[in-house]
């Protein structure tokens, strides 16, 4: 009897942990994304490159990020401003690509943004993949390399 409760008891333990790791990550699609902290601050970074304020886009990056921006010498942090504010998105146009084709997956304290956009024309289709990182403490969340 001792030995049927004990492997019960390892088999509960066993089973839930498998049960912990298979819902460890929880996925986010569409319009729910900008609810979330991540999404928020994916929207308000792009928000800010469009705009070529980089100083204040740099500081939602994770301190690691901030350093590595402020360590680039300065010709090189205006030709990754310049290139970054060509590609980017107003606030508006992300937030309807997220809405439209996000996919926020958490993972404890990080996270990734995936929004694909499919483009059609006469040549056929162009499929293009924006990904974006962060790391989460409590409610804020921070974007990371």
């Amino acid at each position: 009897m001792n030995t049927r409760r004990m492997s019960a008891v390892v088999l509960g333990f066993a089973l839930l942990g498998l049960a912990r790791t298979a819902s460890a990550a929880t996925e986010i699609k569409g319009a729910a994304i900008l609810d979330h902290p991540c999404g928020k601050v994916s929207v308000k970074h792009m928000g800010l490159v469009h705009a070529g304020k980089m100083e204040e886009a740099a500081k939602l990056g994770t301190p690691e990020m901030q350093k590595k921006w402020n360590d680039l010498p300065a010709d090189d942090r205006k030709m990754m401003a310049e290139m970054m504010k060509e590609m980017s998105k107003t606030e508006a146009e992300f937030s309807k690509e997220i809405k439209d084709s996000g996919l926020l997956v958490v993972d404890g304290g990080k996270a990734t943004l995936t929004v694909t956009k499919v483009q059609k024309d006469a040549n056929g289709s162009n499929k293009s993949t924006r990904t974006q990182r962060f790391m989460i403490d409590g409610d804020t969340c921070r974007i990371s390399p």
